[in-house]
């Protein structure tokens, strides 16, 4: 069984297994075009809001991806899913999902927003030369957090890949996104 197989058994486990026990259907449902792009602009209108330089930060860079929710489930296996879209120069250029399986002690669920900035115009061809990016094999993405006074300090943002975790109340720190599988899907 290939890895994207058993990565999509443990996903689908997880889900069938938090909907029913959250009472909700929602959770796994695949977003439309529409939908995504309305996640999209919300997530990145809160990303600047609540971030000084995001904005400055987010038009120098050559993409940005953006998964407004993405959901992980876990009772002693997880898995954890989203969708999202590629915005360059303010426009949605490509539609794709993120995937990521774990083990060990885990119970319940929880929701974040990812985005992530290719600040080079190679880093943005190297994500799109492979089928599926995973992340820490085909790339690495630098998880930035926020310096005294609560902006981003543009100036020292070197990697070419760089990545933001937000959960409902802002920036979360101290998280990793190794090991999430990113692939397009048409929409």
């Amino acid at each position: 069984m290939t890895e994207y197989k058993t990565i999509r058994i443990v996903l689908i486990a997880a889900f069938a297994l938090f909907g029913a026990f959250l009472g909700t259907s929602r959770i796994a449902d695949a977003g439309s075009a529409g939908e995504i792009n309305a996640g999209v602009n919300t997530t990145l209108d809160r990303f600047y809001r609540q971030i000084p330089g995001a904005r400055e930060l987010a038009s120098r860079a050559a993409g940005v991806l953006v998964f407004p929710t993405i959901v992980k489930a876990g009772m002693g296996f997880g898995g954890e899913y989203g969708e999202g879209a590629m915005r360059s120069g303010g426009k949605t250029v490509g539609y794709y999902n993120t995937v990521a399986a774990s083990f060990g002690f885990q119970l319940g669920a929880q929701a974040r927003s990812v985005i992530i900035m290719f600040m080079t115009p190679d880093a943005l061809a190297a994500f799109h030369r492979v089928d599926g990016f995973k992340i820490g094999v085909d790339g690495s993405v630098a998880i930035i957090t926020i310096g005294a006074g609560g902006a981003i300090d543009t100036e020292k943002v070197t990697s070419p890949v760089i990545g933001f975790i937000l959960d409902p109340k802002g920036l979360m720190y101290n998280l990793t996104l190794e090991g999430s599988k990113i692939s397009r899907i048409s929409r």
